[in-house]
């Protein structure tokens, strides 16, 4: 066969699911009146959907009727136009409101074989959607579409970061983004650092992705450095604390913005958090309502003592206490 042959074979069985997916069943006669073919060929083209992963279910009777059905594992989709265009505008939406990463991941995948013709459409349709309620900083789409892409494609990226009073320019090797609670982050190789680094997303200025490309490092788990760096690394003070109660039930009650969880056996977990005030951290501890050990800074033990004796005392009566004001009745 040669290859005009093939590449006919190919878009007759793209046409077929196109049909398949428009209605919920089709008789073999109208399959293959549609597409110009025998009804044998209509069986053979659904052997080949089948054997791509796609449950083709033929019906009984006369005219064998076909219909599309849920399989146990997700095959490739074919959109049309209209339908790749609604999918990138809600995904852009979707990152611009502030949902999980795996809507990025979703989008980059569609991005990657979103015609360019199409995307013009599909910037001018996401920029008339917006939204409230959620408590994840806004970011531009356009800049995670970037920023995702250079984690794709293994290239540098550039943009202006503050620091300090200024705006500096950042040079980095992107790895993964990261999606907390409240914000996405990037991170990535700092080249002009020479470390791995934590960036804001809604903080960057001036957004590129360059052609350079890189050998990717060996890096550390993104999600973990992330976390740990907004929850206290970047921080003047941390703190260590040995919780008596599951994991689970701790990461129940704090944000994962303001502490790690790490499991310690069954009934046991260890909370790393920081301040620049560590009473602040002590506080919130304390009000989770679990017995806890202070494991870090040795200090620290020493302020909880001091404050304990301040807390019995006012919750101590005193002699003057109990008198009524000097006057009343």
């Amino acid at each position: 066969m040669d290859t005009s042959d093939r590449r006919g074979t190919t878009e007759r069985v793209l046409t077929l699911l196109g049909l398949l997916q428009q209605r919920r069943a089709w008789s073999g006669p109208e399959l293959a009146a549609r597409l110009g073919i025998t009804s044998r060929t209509v069986r053979r083209d659904v052997e080949r959907l089948r054997a791509l992963g796609y449950p083709v279910h033929a019906g009984q009777g006369v005219g064998g009727g076909y219909r599309l059905g849920p399989g146990q594992v997700l095959p490739p989709l074919l959109l049309d136009d209209e339908e790749a265009i609604a999918t990138a505008v809600s995904l852009l939406a979707g990152t611009a409101a502030g949902t999980g990463d795996a809507t990025l991941r979703a989008l980059t995948k569609l991005d990657q074989v979103l015609p360019t013709r199409l995307r013009h459409e599909v910037r001018a349709l996401s920029a008339s959607v917006e939204f409230f309620g959620t408590d994840r900083t806004p970011v531009d789409p356009e800049v995670l579409m970037t920023l995702a892409r250079a984690c794709r494609d293994e290239v540098e990226a550039g943009f202006g970061y503050p620091s300090g009073k200024e705006v500096r320019q950042r040079r980095v090797e992107p790895h993964r983004l990261v999606a907390s609670d409240r914000r996405w982050y990037l991170l990535a190789y700092d080249l002009d650092r020479d470390d791995w680094r934590t960036f804001r997303v809604d903080r960057m200025t001036a957004v590129s992705a360059r052609t350079w490309r890189f050998d990717r490092r060996t890096a550390p788990d993104a999600a973990e450095y992330v976390q740990e760096g907004v929850a206290s690394r970047v921080y003047p003070r941390r703190a260590r604390f040995l919780v008596h109660a599951p994991a689970d039930t701790v990461r129940a009650q704090v944000p994962p913005s303001a502490a790690v969880v790490h499991e310690r056996g069954e009934e046991h977990c260890e909370v790393l958090s920081g301040a620049a005030d560590l009473d602040r951290v002590l506080l919130h501890v304390l009000l989770l309502g679990h017995d806890f050990e202070v494991l870090d800074p040795p200090d620290l033990g020493k302020r909880c003592r001091v404050l304990a004796e301040k807390l019995l005392s006012a919750g101590t009566p005193t002699a003057g206490k109990n008198q009524e004001p000097a006057g009343s009745s």
